[in-house]
């Protein structure tokens, strides 16, 4: 299975952008489905994500503008970012723990990446 990515973009300080990504095949199972990113010389780190109970976790630096979602299907992923600010400016990768058939365990899938930038 493929994850699929689109919505990055260049916007101002301030601006919006909504992310989305998507498996490329029905899922047996969805575990947990979030976002990372990774900003040039800096660590991948953890954004935001939701679990299949639909509990979900943020990072400090992103509480209150950022909003992650999932889909009925717990297929696709969404990130709602507002307010952006110039360090929000890095490539933008989801990530998900697929169980594809019965039995067996959760595996970890990762989407090809899209840039996101803000201008001051």
């Amino acid at each position: 299975v493929q994850l699929q990515a689109s919505g990055g973009g260049l916007v101002q300080a301030g601006g919006s952008l909504r992310l989305s990504c998507s498996a490329s095949r029905s899922i047996f199972s969805t575990n947990v489905m979030g976002w990372y990113r990774q900003a040039p010389g800096k660590e991948r780190e953890l954004v935001a994500s939701i679990t299949r109970y639909g509990i979900t976790t943020y990072a400090d630096s992103v509480k209150g503008r950022f909003a992650i979602s999932i889909n009925s299907a717990k297929t696709s992923v969404y990130l709602q970012m507002d307010n952006l600010k110039p360090e929000d400016t890095a490539v933008y990768y989801c990530n998900a723990e697929f169980a594809l058939v019965p039995a067996n365990p959760y595996d970890v899938y990762w989407g090809q990446g899209t840039q996101v930038t803000v201008s001051s």
